[in-house]
């Protein structure tokens, strides 16, 4: 006779009691590599046989003034792995697709980023593929065309987008006409790329030198390393690739309201200075962010979502830029409950300096913060994606190895210290986007700048 959970759960004296969470654990001596090929390509190599697969992330940075780069760099990602002298589209995602691998490109204002995986097998199949794509990629006409097209279509349906509209809105009032803050091109910009604007940025800005590639899998590191070598030594430059400019200071200040007329919601968008992770304070300042608004038991969501019903979803988050850090808060709610909702992150974010995560909240915390870490790095993939926003930022294994026990020995009083510096409202500035006319409440709150 079978029994519900519930039944298995209970005994006749009430429910069974809970195990008590067991120690977690770190992945540590792991078998790693990480050094500089002659040609500048940094190659960061972990062994992680859980699977017989190889996830590789190549990070290139691919940063450009001229306010035609956004558009071109999109179309370079797009059509990079559709041909070469060598092969034609369908020859690269057959042989891919043969060694049981894929791969993609994508853009932003600082990297151009190429990740996939493939079995142990096909890794050298993987590596040719990547060096045919990086030295000899034609962007053949018509793959131009086609991909300009569709860019065409999902930029027009992306800007209509709350959600893009006001990190539009954030990015320009953080740091104005700076080249960050072009993450998503204008429609009209990609109509008037031409193949020949592409293959000229290929060869100008797809360096090695300054570029960082992360391989984790079946293999053995020392061995992979001398095969990248092999496979990637045409990819030479003198040059190093380009990387984006410092970004000006936000300093706090007033929300700026965004007029969207005729919008039922409003996104609310807030900024303030962070750590970076190689700061003595980053983690407190992470348990802080986590305690105030980091996941789901946070006192933002129990406050704005749980007990108010404003939002159905409220998060803070730290953000890490070229030249430092940000914290983020953002929800998006209806308009009647704007106002409200602005009010209730104010008090929160004044409630955590004034009354700091209690030792249990910060036991809390840690423990989701360890937890997710080593869940997010016990894949291949996850590890390599994890590796590779590091190394971007000049990090390495040690650091992602060594952060667990970081966490374990921050205190109470740290991240008291860390919520009281870091989270008072007013550090913080950001956006408001919305109907305004529906939103005049919030000139009686104050702090808010109306367009």
């Amino acid at each position: 006779m079978s029994r519900t959970a519930e039944e298995i759960g209970r005994t006749v004296r009430g429910p069974r009691p809970l195990p008590p969470l067991g120690e977690q654990r770190a992945a540590t001596n792991l078998s790693a590599v990480d050094t500089v090929l002659p040609n500048g390509l940094r190659v960061v190599v972990v062994r992680q046989p859980t699977v017989p697969m190889v996830e590789l992330r190549l990070r290139i940075p691919f940063a450009g003034d001229d306010p035609a780069h956004a558009a071109r760099a999109e179309v370079l990602a797009a059509t990079i792995l559709t041909g070469t002298a060598r092969r034609d589209r369908v020859t690269v995602d057959t042989e891919l697709a043969l060694a049981g691998g894929e791969l993609a490109a994508a853009v932003d204002p600082e990297l151009l980023s190429i990740g996939g995986n493939v079995l142990a097998g096909g890794f050298d199949t993987l590596l040719n593929v990547l060096a045919d794509a990086l030295t000899g990629a034609v962007h053949r006409d018509d793959e131009v065309e086609g991909e300009r097209g569709r860019l065409i279509e999902r930029i027009t349906v992306a800007r209509s987008q709350p959600s893009i509209i006001a990190r539009d809105a954030l990015q320009k009032h953080r740091y104005g006409d700076h080249p960050f803050t072009r993450e998503m091109p204008e429609a009209a910009d990609v109509a008037v790329v031409e193949a020949d604007h592409v293959r000229a940025l290929h060869a100008a800005a797809l360096l090695p030198r300054g570029s960082v590639l992360v391989l984790v899998g079946d293999l053995e590191p020392e061995r992979a390393v001398a095969d990248v070598a092999a496979a990637l030594g045409g990819w030479q430059s003198a040059g190093s690739a380009s990387v984006l400019p410092p970004l000006p200071e936000v300093p706090p200040g007033d929300l700026l309201l965004v007029n969207r007329p005729g919008a039922v919601q409003s996104q609310l968008r807030l900024s303030a200075k962070g750590v970076v992770r190689t700061d003595a304070r980053y983690p407190a300042v992470q348990l802080a962010n986590l305690a105030f608004g980091g996941f789901f038991s946070s006192r933002l969501v129990e406050n704005i979502r749980e007990d108010k019903g404003y939002t159905y979803h409220a998060r803070s988050y730290p953000e890490f830029t070229p030249s430092g850090a940000t914290l983020l808060v953002d929800t998006d709610t209806a308009s009647a409950a704007t106002a409200g909702a602005l009010l209730e992150i104010r008090y929160e974010l004044g409630r955590l300096a004034v009354n700091p995560p209690t030792e249990s909240e910060v036991e809390t915390v840690r423990q989701y913060a360890i937890g997710s870490l080593l869940t997010a790095t016990s894949s291949q993939g996850g590890l390599a994606s994890q590796l590779a926003a590091l190394a971007v930022l000049g990090l390495g294994v040690d650091w992602l190895v060594g952060h667990p026990e970081r966490l374990k020995a921050v205190t109470v009083d740290e991240v008291a210290a860390a919520a009281l510096e870091f989270f008072a409202p007013a550090r913080f500035t950001g956006v408001i986007v919305g109907d305004v006319e529906n939103l005049a409440t919030l000139q009686a709150l104050g702090g808010v700048r109306l367009p």
